[in-house]
């Protein structure tokens, strides 16, 4: 089994067995890169709070000591960890490789940060992690291009589900309290409703324009979509209204979160699970048609 350690910056390790000291700044990516890299890698991942909004993060000098030790780092890019890009520039070591996903799938700060739920994005990070741990331990190629292979095996259940709802609610309207669902329902072909305006107010933390928040309020009353995304780690007053509304209008809510939850479950887990709710409610919506 690889090697990982889960915290909010304060969980610090020493390499040992010649494992490569492997830093990702969130555990979406952390829990990826442990099961690429298998016993040949020791895995920390700063951001695993499912509690907490990753966007509020505030790193720490324990931090900074991780990813000055780090033979590898991941981080997540376009301002979503930023914090991460600070420190990194602030300590540049030369032999030390970094992955940044936003530059690897051609975004930028500004741009939506979610890129662990457009499964395209997934795939390329996959193939890059396993790319980058052949180049820093050339004896190893052979083991991690087992260990790609496997993990692709693991991610069968949730390629399965993609295709499900592909197959069978392309074109269904669902809506979102903010971004964060915005590549996942682009690539299974669901029509997100939701004004973008909105969702990305609500993304920076910020209060959505008024008129956007009025043509969210008369979907829900006319149920003008079929589900409603709820991110339960960006909650205010004014989401938690609306996913009470839709509630109370017999709209499924479906939770999905930034940080895989609960923390202990693998990547692949979260997302079956996830999937697994957004199939049901759409399954629910559909006999109530």
């Amino acid at each position: 089994m690889p090697v990982v350690a889960s915290g909010c910056g304060a969980a610090q390790h020493t390499a040992d067995g010649g494992r490569l000291v492997v830093v990702a700044a969130e555990n979406t990516w952390g829990s990826i890169a442990a099961q690429l890299g298998g016993t040949s890698v020791t895995v920390t991942s700063i951001v695993s709070d499912p509690n907490a909004d990753p966007h509020e993060y505030e790193s720490s000098p324990a931090d900074a000591r991780l990813l000055a030790s780090a033979n590898y780092v991941i981080v997540n890019g376009a301002g979503y960890d930023s914090w991460a890009d600070q420190l990194l520039a602030a300590q540049p070591e030369s032999g030390r490789r970094v992955l940044n996903v936003a530059t690897l799938v051609g975004r930028h700060a500004g741009d939506n940060p979610h890129f662990w739920y457009d499964p395209t994005y997934v795939d390329a990070v996959i193939s890059r992690i396993t790319s980058d741990y052949k180049a820093l331990d050339p004896a190893k190629a052979s083991y991690f291009a087992a260990q790609h292979d496997a993990f692709e095996q693991l991610m069968s259940p949730y390629k399965q589900h993609l295709a499900y709802i592909q197959q069978h609610f392309a074109g269904v309207r669902i809506a979102a309290t903010e971004s964060i669902f915005a590549y996942m329902a682009d690539y299974v072909h669901l029509d997100l409703v939701t004004p973008p305006a909105f969702m990305d107010a609500v993304a920076e933390g910020n209060d959505p324009p008024a008129s956007t928040v009025v043509t969210f309020t008369s979907q829900i009353r006319a149920k003008a979509f079929d589900v409603l995304v709820f991110n339960v780690q960006t909650v205010t007053p004014l989401t938690t209204g609306l996913k009470e509304q839709a509630a109370a209008q017999d709209i499924p809510v479906i939770g999905v979160s930034e940080t895989i939850q609960p923390p202990i479950a693998t990547f692949e887990e979260w997302m079956d699970g996830q999937l697994d709710a957004l199939i049901n409610g759409l399954n629910a919506n559909a006999l109530g048609r």
